[in-house]
């Protein structure tokens, strides 16, 4: 069923989404060849563009040996309004999925699923992981790049981001403990944190 679904996808990206390229936003594509070199990846996944209805997201995928990133359009709209430091961290991130073989490392890791809370802890350091990648490549972009997740394309620019880390690490309770938790990520605030 999983790889049933995962080839829909897949196709529904191949019939639906926009594949950057050097024809098609080939700035973007510079990009992304540039850090797949830095990185040691042997081949520039191949890289869509799909809009999500204002969502602000990006992910990695692979696929019968093939990886795959997906960039969300109000990623890239925020990248032309604002400049392209963000995005970079952001494509720099999910090449930080491929580099590691998180992706792989997930089926793998699949029977981890009945312990609770074992499979989220890891991939909260998967995101972790990421991110220090997404960091080493583009340090400039690492901020916004996770503060836009936080307040959107329009307001990420007038966020306080240390009033934001510091006001997080104010607020306690059991809710949120357990929220951070159970989720795949780490919160917002803590991941800026460790850019420092």
């Amino acid at each position: 069923y999983i790889l049933f679904s995962h080839g829909i996808l897949i196709g529904y990206l191949k019939g639906n989404a926009i594949r950057i390229n050097d024809n098609q936003f080939p700035d973007i594509y510079t990009i992304a060849t540039e850090q797949a070199r830095s990185l040691g990846l042997a081949e520039v996944p191949t890289i869509y563009i799909l809009q999500k209805g204002g969502s602000l997201n990006a992910f990695a995928t692979r696929f019968f040996g093939r990886n795959f990133i997906v960039l969300y359009s109000d990623i890239l709209e925020t990248a032309y309004e604002k400049g392209n430091k963000a995005l970079e961290f952001v494509i720099a991130h999910e090449f930080g999925h491929i580099k590691r073989n998180h992706i792989t490392k997930q089926l793998l890791t699949f029977p981890s699923r009945i312990i609770p809370f074992l499979n989220p802890a890891y991939s909260r350091a998967c995101e972790y992981t990421c991110d220090n990648i997404g960091y080493s490549l583009c340090p400039e972009g690492a901020d916004n790049g996770i503060l836009v997740l936080a307040a959107g394309k329009r307001l990420y620019s007038k966020v306080n981001k240390d009033k934001f880390v510091n006001s997080s690490n104010m607020e306690f309770g059991f809710w949120k403990w357990f929220a951070e938790i159970i989720s795949s990520h780490p919160t917002l605030p803590k991941r800026i944190a460790r850019f420092k």
